[in-house]
C-alpha cells in the first residue's frame, strides 16, 4: 500500500481510479478498460513529474521523511556482501540508533556507518527512530578507528531528525561525542564518503558526515536544525516550519550551489521510495566511483583535502 504525502493527493485520486477500474474488469472480464486505464496512467505520470520536478523546500522535507524511504539497513542488504556488524562503543553500551559494520562492497572491503530508522513501529522503537545516544558516536568512532587501522575506506549514510535530546543522553555528554565523532571523521586517514539518504539534522548527522566527498539524495535535507525546531527559536511557534525550511536553505540544490556537498545523487521520478532498488543501485554506482576517486591517495593527502574542504565552507574573501 503506497502511503501519499499531503501534496500528492491528486496524484493519489488518479492511481485510486486505475486500481478501482482494475479490480472491476477483475471481477467482470467483460469490462473493457484498457483505453481508460491507459489515458489514467499517463495523466497520473505527468502529474507526477511535474510535481516532483518542483518541490517547494517544506514538500522535500516530507519525501525525505516518507516512511517508505530507504534506509540504511535497504542499502546494506542490497549493496554489501557478507556484512559482519560491529556493536557497542567499549564504554558504555549498545546504540541501535547507529549501525555499522563491514562487508564486501564490489570486491573491496568497506566499513558502513549509518542511522536506522526502521520501518515498523516495533524497529523504529529499537532504533530509536534513527536518534543517537552518545554511545552511538562513540561506536562510530571506535568503528572508524578500526577501519583507518586496517586501511579500510569508509561510507557513512546520515538520515536522522537529530540526536537524542533526552536527559540520558545528556548526563553520558551527548555534544562531546559528536565533537570526537566530527573530529574523527576529519582527522581519518583513510577515504570517507558521506551520503545525506534523508534528513541530515543538526549535530547528529554532522557527527558521521564530514566526508572527503559528501554526497546527497535530490529530495533529501540537510541543516543545522531541523525547519520545526527553527520554527520554534525564531517565531515561537512550529507553525512557520514552511517558512524556515525555505529560508535556511536545506536542499540539495541549495547546499551543492554553496559547496556544502560536492554532489547531488538524481531521485527515480516521485523520489526514492517509489524506486527504492534502482536508487540504492544508482547510489551504489556513485560510491563506486568515487571510492576510485580516493583511493590512490595517502593518509596525508586526504586528511589536508578534507581539511581544507571544511574550512573553505563560507569563505568569501580574505580580510
Amino acid at each position: 500500500m503506497h502511503t501519499y504525502l499531503d501534496f500528492e493527493k491528486p496524484i493519489a485520486e488518479l492511481e485510486g481510479k486505475v486500481q478501482e477500474l482494475r479490480l472491476l474488469a477483475a471481477n467482470d472480464p467483460t469490462v473493457s478498460i484498457a483505453d481508460e486505464v491507459a489515458k489514467l496512467e499517463q495523466k497520473a505520470a505527468q502529474l507526477l513529474q511535474e510535481s516532483y520536478s518542483s518541490l517547494t523546500p517544506w514538500q522535500k522535507v516530507q519525501v525525505a521523511r516518507h516512511p517508505r524511504r530507504p534506509h540504511f539497513i535497504d542499502y546494506v542488504e542490497r549493496l554489501v556482501e557478507d556484512f559482519t556488524p560491529l556493536g557497542g562503543d567499549r564504554v558504555f553500551g549498545e546504540d541501535m540508533a547507529i549501525v555499522g559494520g563491514i562487508g564486501n562492497f564490489r570486491g573491496r572491503s568497506v566499513m558502513f556507518i549509518g542511522h536506522e530508522k526502521g520501518s515498523d513501529t516495533q524497529s523504529r522503537i529499537k532504533h530509536n527512530f534513527g536518534m543517537a545516544r552518545p554511545e552511538g558516536y562513540r561506536k562510530a568512532i571506535r568503528l572508524m578507528t578500526l577501519a583507518e587501522r586496517f586501511d579500510i575506506p569508509v561510507v557513512t549514510l546520515a538520515d536522522t531528525s537529530g540526536a537524542y535530546p533526552g536527559m540520558e543522553s545528556e548526563e553520558r555528554s551527548v555534544a562531546e561525542a559528536i565533537a570526537r565523532s566530527t573530529d574523527r571523521c576529519l582527522s581519518l586517514g583513510v577515504p570517507l564518503i558521506s551520503v545525506i539518504i534523508g534528513e541530515g539534522m543538526s549535530g547528529g548527522a554532522i557527527g558521521i558526515a564530514c566526508g572527503s566527498r559528501v554526497l546527497m539524495l535530490e529530495h533529501s535535507v540537510y541543516s543545522v536544525i531541523s525547519p520545526e525546531g527553527a520554527s520554534s527559536i525564531l517565531w515561537r511557534s512550529s507553525d512557520k516550519a514552511k517558512d524556515a525550511a525555505a529560508a535556511m536553505k536545506i536542499t540539495a540544490q541549495n547546499l551543492h550551489q554553496l559547496g556544502v556537498v560536492d554532489r547531488v545523487l538524481p531521485e527515480p521520478i516521485g523520489g526514492a521510495h517509489r524506486e527504492r532498488a534502482q536508487m540504492i543501485k544508482e547510489t551504489g554506482d556513485a560510491l563506486e566511483e568515487e571510492l576510485r576517486g580516493l583511493e590512490k591517495l595517502d593518509a596525508a593527502t586526504l586528511r589536508r583535502l578534507r581539511r581544507e574542504k571544511f574550512l573553505a565552507m563560507g569563505r568569501v574573501g580574505v580580510v
